[in-house]
Formats: C-alpha cells, sequence, structure tokens
C-alpha cells in the first residue's frame, strides 16, 4: 500500500509540474508564431512579440496599405512604433528553452508528455512507446516490457509476425526457432548494403554534374554568340536607318527645290498671261465699239487707218508670217533671256501646259 501511494503521489506532483510547465510555456509564446519567443519586443500598449514575427506583420499591413496595429488588441497607429526590445522577457524565454529544449523534429521525446516535449529516456518495445526518466520509473517493470535505448522505428525491432525481437523471439513459445541476430549486427549489414548503394550512386552523382557543368558551358557560349549576333544585327539596321534618313533628306530637299523653281516659272507665265488677256479685253472692247457705230464713213475710216493690223495679216504670204512670228518670238525669247534662257513657248512646253505651232494667228496677234 505504502509503494501504491508513493506512485500516485509521484503522478500527481508529476501532472502538476507538467500543468505548470505548460502554464508557462503559454506565456511564454508568441501569440503569432504559436513559439517560445525569439528576441520579444514590446508594444506600446503593453503586448510583447517576436521581433520578426511582428514586423512581418507589419509589412503584411503595409502591402495593403493598412496602419499598423497590435496583433493581440488591435490598437492601430498612425505610424509605425518604435519597438522596444524586453529584456527581461528575453532572459525568461531563454532559461525556459535550457531547462525545456525544444521539439527540433531530429530528437525522440516522451510519448506520454503531451503539454511539452521532454527527451526521452528508454522506449518500450512493448507498448511501442519512449519514455521520458519520469515515466520510465512508473512504468511496468514486467518481463513483457522490455526496455531499450530510445528509437523512432520500433516496428524495425520485431519479428515478421510484429513481436518484439528481444521479447517474445528468443522466448519459448509460438516464437520458438526464429531466426534472430543483434541489433548492432543487423545494423552492420544494413549499411554494407547502403555502402554499396552509395558506390554506384557516387560516379553517377559526378557524371551528373559533370553533365550539367558541360550544359552551363555550352549556354555560356550560346549566351555569348548571341550577344554578338545582337550587337551586329544593331549595328547593321542602324546603319541602314542613316541611309535611309539621308536619302529622305535629301529627296525632300529636291522635291522642296523643284518646287520652288517651277512655283516662281509659274508665277512669271501667269503674270505674262494676265498682261495678253488685259490687251486682248481692250481690242475686243476697240471692235465691239466699231460694230456699233451707225455711221459707215466712221467705220470705214477706222478700219482703213487698221488695215495693216487686220487685213495686211491675213493677207501676208507664209514668209511674212514667218517674220511676223520671228519678230514677235524674237522679242518674246529676248525678254525671257533675262530669266531662264527660254521662249514664252517654250517655258510653257517645258512646263507641259500647252503645245504652240507654227502660224498660229488669232486676231492678228500670236498667243
Amino acid at each position: 500500500m505504502a509503494d501504491s501511494s508513493s506512485v500516485l503521489t509521484f503522478r500527481a506532483l508529476f501532472l502538476l509540474s507538467a500543468m505548470a510547465t505548460a502554464d508557462l510555456r503559454d506565456e511564454l509564446s508568441c501569440s503569432i508564431c504559436r513559439d517560445i519567443y525569439t528576441d520579444p519586443v514590446s508594444l506600446p500598449c503593453g503586448h510583447n512579440f517576436c521581433r520578426g514575427c511582428i514586423g512581418k506583420t507589419w509589412d503584411w499591413q503595409k502591402s495593403i496599405e493598412e496602419d499598423p496595429s497590435c496583433p493581440e488588441c488591435r490598437q492601430r497607429y498612425r505610424r509605425q512604433p518604435e519597438l522596444k526590445r524586453n529584456l527581461r522577457l528575453s532572459n525568461i524565454a531563454e532559461r525556459f528553452l535550457s531547462t525545456h529544449p525544444e521539439h527540433d523534429g531530429t530528437g525522440i521525446y516522451c510519448t506520454y508528455c503531451i503539454h511539452y516535449p521532454v527527451p526521452a529516456a528508454q522506449s518500450c518495445l512493448q507498448c511501442e512507446a519512449s519514455l521520458c526518466d519520469a515515466h520510465v520509473r512508473v512504468h511496468s517493470k514486467s518481463a513483457e516490457h522490455v526496455l531499450t535505448e530510445p528509437t523512432a522505428n520500433l516496428g524495425n525491432r520485431k519479428c515478421s509476425d510484429g513481436a518484439p525481437i528481444c521479447a517474445s523471439c528468443c522466448l519459448a513459445g509460438g516464437h520458438r526457432g526464429h531466426r534472430v541476430e543483434l541489433l548492432s549486427e543487423a545494423s552492420e549489414k544494413k549499411k554494407e548494403k547502403l555502402r554499396k548503394v552509395l558506390e554506384k550512386l557516387s560516379p553517377e552523382r559526378e557524371e551528373t554534374e559533370r553533365g550539367a557543368q558541360r550544359l552551363q558551358e555550352r549556354r555560356r557560349e550560346l549566351e555569348e554568340k548571341a550577344a554578338i549576333e545582337t550587337e551586329r544585327v544593331t549595328a547593321l539596321f542602324r546603319g541602314i536607318r542613316e541611309e535611309l534618313e539621308a536619302l529622305e533628306k535629301r529627296l525632300l530637299s529636291d522635291i522642296s527645290r523643284q518646287k520652288e523653281e517651277l512655283t516662281l516659272t509659274l508665277t512669271e507665265l501667269i503674270q505674262q498671261l494676265e498682261i495678253k488677256k488685259d490687251e486682248l479685253s481692250r481690242e475686243i472692247r476697240h471692235i465691239e465699239e466699231l460694230c456699233n457705230m451707225a455711221d459707215p464713213f466712221t467705220v470705214l475710216q477706222e478700219q482703213e487707218s487698221h488695215g495693216a493690223d487686220f487685213c495686211g495679216a491675213e493677207g501676208a504670204d507664209n514668209g511674212g508670217r514667218e517674220g511676223t512670228e520671228g519678230a514677235d518670238n524674237g522679242g518674246r525669247e529676248r525678254k525671257a533671256d533675262k530669266g531662264n534662257g527660254l521662249s514664252y513657248g517654250e517655258r510653257l512646253a517645258q512646263l507641259g501646259l500647252v503645245t504652240l505651232g507654227k502660224g498660229q494667228l488669232r486676231g492678228g496677234h500670236y498667243i
């Protein structure tokens, strides 16, 4: 009865200790990452967080254009407050971690310590559980509960029918005669097989590495060639653009010059035609006045005075007309000599505006 009472007392004390440790762990845990504080800092509202956790939270709030706030009480700040390191809380967290190491995923921990991870001292092959020192002391001491060094793969230490190697297989009963071997020997055999696999994989890895290096060298050469070709094509098209721009300027300059020359020539011809039109208009008005006169004597006198202009011109032979034309053209040509060296008719013909034939007369005047 005394032993039973002491066991119950130990379990009660252990449970209370575990609960107290769990409460302390909760107090030392960051509400963001749910882990023990790492470089804890305090906000103006009094809540504490890991420096990295609160920094990432505020960076996320900034990315969505939201003011920084406390994740615990939701208090908002117009400007990001200065983070002050909580030295006392940091010391408590470090001391707690030194006495209660964190579960890093590589060690073996007690199966029954559910409030926080406790390193295992031994493993029970019968229960398929790992035990800390406290749970080892209260664990069953029967022969079936064989305790070994802590291990994560308890199933590898059993027979093919699932019984623990060092417990049932070596005992009398249904497992008598089963082939058994020491764990160290089995481990060495497996290591030997792994070494053979390693011997095959190592050359393969080296060959793969050499292949990767060859491909990288090929990629580098390809990039260099592409850069050279890119520069060459760029220079080629740059030269073509420069030549096209120069040609464009030259052609536009020629067009502008020809336009100015033709415009000047056409302006002079238009002025000459306007003068000719005024002369013809005066002749027409004079003739119309003669036609409207009622006195025949006056009409006849006017005709006799202009006989050389009308009748004489109509009765002249080709030589006379050519002479008149030559004189007329000669006068025009002399006027044209002051310009471009071409006669009035030739300048019109050159422009493609009109073609003059020799001996064409209207009203006794060449046009």
